[in-house]
């Protein structure tokens, strides 16, 4: 008990760093700059606040909350609001060798180690979605397909 690191930021600075980092899309380096820590300490933030976040859905009204993708598009089609999707890749470390997925997260557009991710939100830009990292060499579609709970997705739908 008691051994180990300290942590050096709060858990506000953990929700604050997670939050700028998901709205404004600003890297784990930059955020480790602002806060005066390692890379890895913001890393390791985002990566335990993000299913806090996601466990308590989105707001976009009073007693409304969206937790799935599914959600998000049938709010977006019931109010006859538009949607922006967004699937972006993050570049990660090369994966430990021996690792069986290891060539999964090479991405077929950038020829590298990456993750994907994919954002939701609306024209106001209010975040409404954002799905778990998935390995680079999934397809935006298919991530799509997969977070929707599969086929909740279509082509029209996501245009």
């Amino acid at each position: 008990m008691g051994a180990g690191a300290k942590h050096r930021l709060v858990f506000v600075d953990w929700l604050l760093a997670t939050l700028v980092h998901l709205r404004h899309g600003v890297t784990h380096d930059v955020l480790a700059c602002w806060f005066g820590v390692d890379r890895s300490t913001i890393t390791r933030a985002i990566g335990e606040v993000r299913p806090l976040l996601a466990e308590r859905g989105c707001t976009v009204s009073p007693g409304l909350r969206l937790r799935t993708l599914a959600e998000v598009i049938d709010h977006l089609g019931a109010s006859g609001k538009t949607g922006i999707i967004d699937g972006t890749e993050i570049r990660v470390r090369r994966p430990a060798a021996g690792r069986k997925d290891r060539d999964a997260f090479i991405s077929g557009k950038n020829k590298q180690n990456a993750v994907k991710t994919m954002v939701v939100t609306d024209e106001d830009g209010r975040l409404l979605f954002c799905s778990p990292a998935k390995p680079g060499s999934c397809a935006d579609i298919t991530h799509a397909r997969q977070s929707s709970g599969g086929g909740g997705v279509n082509r029209e739908a996501t245009k």
